[in-house]
């Protein structure tokens, strides 16, 4: 009986130090998942001085600067009707809500332990807001452009008018 005893416990105990090496070594492979999945979590300065980060946020300064400059020149002179100035205003509200929808997303991106990314997939995401920056700020410049030109086409025309009133009242 006290051999079978003896055959137990040293069968015990081959188990159970077999259990803790395997409990170890599984802990060790959570470590260094954990680590790993931490490691995403952190954003390196390499990624924060990207250079496409600042090229980002001065795009959106420039976005509003233009679209500000613009609208108060619509807004002050006669020739756009109130609908008009309207639609114009609404352009503007879509093209820097979308801009600051990329502020928050790249705000987001260079925050740690906002989103698990590698740097990789960081850097992926900061060119895809960037391109989407220069787009807006391309549609803004754009759009810029053709109220302008209607603004000089309505003067011209005005001014035409005007000639031709004074060329009438002369004969």
């Amino acid at each position: 009986m006290k051999q079978t005893l003896q055959n137990m416990y040293g069968a015990y105990t081959t188990l159970e130090n077999g259990y803790n090496k395997v409990k170890d070594v599984t802990s060790g492979n959570y470590s260094l998942h954990q680590v790993f999945l931490d490691g995403l979590l952190a954003v390196s300065p390499t990624i924060k001085n990207y250079v496409h980060v600042a090229d980002i946020i001065s795009d959106e300064a420039k976005i509003l600067s233009e679209y500000k400059s613009a609208l108060s020149g619509f807004k002050s002179s006669s020739f756009f009707k109130t609908k008009e100035l309207d639609y114009i205003s609404g352009v503007y509200t879509k093209i820097v809500d979308g801009s600051v929808s990329n502020l928050d997303a790249l705000v987001m991106v260079l925050t740690a332990n906002q989103t698990r990314m590698s740097d990789d997939e960081r850097l992926t995401e900061i060119d895809r807001i960037y391109n989407d920056m220069e787009d807006k700020l391309n549609s803004v410049r754009n759009f810029n452009k053709k109220a302008k030109s209607i603004l000089t086409q309505r003067k011209s025309l005005q001014s035409d008018h005007s000639t031709q009133q004074k060329l009438n009242k002369a004969y």
